[in-house]
């Protein structure tokens, strides 16, 4: 089985290539190419624009008669994307460029205008030069003045440039962040010292309010300590009934109810737990008149109350030295007691 991919082909004994025929193509044959658009142009039938790289199935020829130095020229055939007009336009090796023909003109060619115009004008002036030897004196006279212009601009840049060397930028940058540096340092300052001001007030504002406070709790605690004082210590033990002091700082209190005590601490008269440790002293006492008591001189404190009643009488609170809490209470439960009886 022979390959499916040969290059070499069969020749036999007897060929002869010159029996050949050849084929006979037109030189101006048309082949079928891709290609872009090498300018931008609009269509001259509908107005379409075609911008410069816009790809395309052209047909290629070649043009008769038309030769640039033994290059030949080619001409190419598109339609438009949106009516299918033909467009035509040829290449142009003598500037490199392509040139319309017709079915469009070209558009965005306003350098390739100024480069015409001064070839143009550089023609005239070599015809002109050429019949008139003033006309050429005098041109050679105004590119003289213009080329002296040109230096004495030049020699204006350079000197330019020659102060603007002398500059320090880097100086001038380095002395622009120390200024942006003190002027952050300076609102920093200012911000502290505001917020310190703030602060300061702020504590002023809280003396003030605990002073006038203070003086408050003062001027109530003077005052309860005046009530205190006009009371005896013992009218809150000796509470049973509204009794007057006898003394000149007793002044008339009011005396607590003993039923009140009794509830909240108890007696201790009364034979409970704490019975057993309370001692019974019984007070001196001598009836001096009809319906009042006095007591024999001892080396202890007497309180005297009188009440106003039908029942007029003393009572005694022994308060010895070194006596405990728990005595005094005995004995003031004794007191009530035996004047109960």
């Amino acid at each position: 089985m022979s390959e499916r991919k040969v290059l070499n082909k069969y020749y036999p004994p007897d060929f002869d290539p010159s029996k050949i025929p050849k084929l006979k193509l037109p030189k101006d044959r048309q082949y079928v190419v891709r290609l872009m658009a090498p300018f931008n142009m609009r269509c001259k039938t509908c107005g379409e624009y075609i911008y410069k790289g816009k790809k395309f199935n052209a047909r290629k020829e070649t043009v008769q008669n038309e030769l640039y130095m033994g290059l030949p020229i080619f001409r190419f055939y598109i339609k438009c994307t949106r009516c299918l007009a033909e467009i035509t336009f040829k290449t142009d090796p003598e500037n490199t460029d392509y040139a319309m023909e017709h079915g469009a003109t070209r558009n965005f060619q306003a350098e390739k205008l100024i480069e015409e115009e001064e070839k143009r004008i550089q023609q005239e002036r070599e015809d002109e030069e050429l019949n008139n030897p003033m006309k050429v004196l005098e041109n050679r006279t105004k590119d003289s003045k213009m080329e002296m212009e040109v230096l004495e601009n030049l020699q204006e840049l350079k000197e330019l440039n020659q102060r603007q060397a002398q500059v320090d930028f880097e100086g001038m940058i380095d002395r622009y962040r120390e200024l942006e540096r003190r002027e952050k340092e300076r609102e920093k300052e200012e911000d502290e010292r505001e917020t310190k001001e703030m602060l300061e007030r702020a504590l002023v504002k809280r003396l003030r309010d605990s002073d006038s406070d203070s003086e408050k709790e003062e001027e109530s605690s003077s005052s309860q300590a005046k009530e205190s004082s006009t009371d005896k210590p013992t009218d809150v033990l000796t509470a049973d009934k509204p009794t007057e002091a006898l003394g000149a700082s007793a002044g008339g209190a009011k005396r607590a109810k003993v039923e009140s005590w009794e509830r909240s601490v108890g007696t201790l008269g009364g034979g409970g737990a704490l019975g057993s440790l309370v001692v019974r002293k019984k007070p001196v006492t001598a009836v001096t008149k009809a319906g009042t008591v006095a007591t024999a001189p001892t080396s202890i404190t007497e309180t005297k109350a009188s009440t106003a009643g039908s029942k007029n009488a003393s009572q005694l609170v022994i308060t010895q030295n070194g006596s405990s809490s728990l005595s005094l209470l005995g004995a003031y439960s004794d007191s009530d007691s035996n004047d109960s009886e």
